[in-house]
């Protein structure tokens, strides 16, 4: 929806209502990502694209027969359906779209998430697309890091869904969830789209070792953009770090500093640092440690980090900033190889970013999502706080 909220916005507020198609899930090759949309506005104009130009002549006009309606719709388009070849999608790919008339009836909080998205606060959008009962579709709740707005139907859905699009806000992702009418779940019959509008989270892993190869995949896999940075050019090379999103060969201390001059790192970074050299780590740290960010790690022995704290107290940092550090990097969970250690790095950042202690659930018997989201406007939080 980002490529078409400015048109959206002027012709909502103008009193219109609008066709908006949405990319709400893919399969195979398809041409487009989730989250991408096309919208049709009262004069019949088109803007955006959720293909490529593939299909939308055909979501054109079923975008128009939707404003008329009323009705949302959930269309499939691919290579397996009838009109296939005639609506263009030869590419193997197969995609969901849904597409629902939006207006200030429809979603009165689009102009907040208008301004969100305007000044890169994080916001996400889900939509109820999917639901046995026909007056939830199309359905919005607004969510923010703290607290959301809007409803689906029901205060236990909100709850459990607004719960659960945090992680996805947080690393900036889109994609389909579902859970039972009500909310539950374990359950089905209720599918949303959350569409995440917050840049991707970064991940700076700094020393070229096989350690940082494990790391990069597990960075990848939980949404960060991650960069590898090492000062070495014949280690820090693209071929080792195939799953990374970047390879820099610079001084990881100068690049830390040039990045943050540039503001190209933000609250939401973490950084790992796997160099365990001392004229490599110790600068970095004295440049990452006196810095707001979500986590810094380093590797490294006992002995290695006595020594290291010893020369960052000797650069000056205090004892506020030392505090900051986790080292040695990770959480304990008897790791041995890179792939271990990279889970246990992982784990760690989860942690720390969402207040868990790493105990055994098994041996809990509290609230799984640490700092349930409550809403003035809605009450208590979730109803089965221990469901997953």
């Amino acid at each position: 929806m980002r490529e078409v909220l400015k048109d959206l916005l002027e012709a909502v507020a103008g009193g219109h209502t609008v066709g908006l198609g949405t990319v709400v899930r893919t399969f195979r090759s398809a041409p487009r990502p989730a989250g991408a949309s096309m919208m049709v506005d009262a004069d019949g104009r088109a803007v955006g694209s959720v293909s490529g130009g593939c299909v939308e002549g055909a979501l054109y006009e079923l975008a128009t027969a939707v404003v008329e309606d009323g009705s949302p719709v959930l269309q499939r388009y691919g290579i397996t359906d009838n009109d296939a070849f005639e609506v263009g999608l030869t590419c193997g790919g197969i995609m969901d779209v849904f597409v629902e008339p939006v207006s200030l009836a429809t979603f009165p909080e689009l102009q907040g998430v208008a301004d969100d998205v305007a000044a890169d606060r994080p916001v996400a959008v889900v939509t109820v697309i999917e639901h046995p009962d026909p007056a939830w579709l199309g359905r919005h709740l607004v969510v923010r890091p703290d607290g959301f707005e809007g409803t689906l139907g029901s205060a236990r859905a909100d709850h459990a869904v607004s719960d659960d699009s945090q992680g996805l806000l947080a690393a900036g992702r889109n994609t389909t969830l579902m859970y039972g009418p009500d909310g539950e779940r374990r359950g089905d019959g209720m599918r949303v789209f959350v569409a995440s509008f917050a840049p991707q989270p970064r991940m700076l892993v700094f020393g070229a070792i096989d350690f940082a190869a494990a790391v990069a995949r597990q960075g990848s896999f939980l949404g960060y953009r991650v960069t590898v940075c090492d000062a070495r050019a014949v280690f820090a090379t693209k071929a080792r770090f195939p799953v990374a999103d970047e390879v820099v060969v610079e001084w990881p201390h100068r690049y830390l500093q040039a990045q943050l001059d540039a503001g190209q790192v933000d609250p939401r970074t973490v950084v790992c640092v796997l160099t365990h050299d001392p004229k490599f780590d110790v600068p970095l740290l004295e440049v990452a440690l006196r810095h707001d960010l979500a986590y810094v790690g380093a590797m490294g022995s006992r002995n290695t980090h006595d020594d290291r704290l010893g020369r960052l107290r000797e650069a000056g940092l205090t004892e506020a900033e030392l505090s900051r550090l986790s080292s040695p990097i990770g959480l304990d969970l008897g790791s041995r190889t890179p792939e271990e250690t990279a889970v246990s790095i992982a784990a760690e950042i989860i942690s720390l970013r969402w207040g868990g202690k790493g105990t055994r659930l098994s041996h809990m018997d509290v609230r799984i999502h640490h700092e349930p989201l409550v809403d003035g406007a809605h009450g208590d939080p979730a109803v089965d706080s221990k469901v997953p």
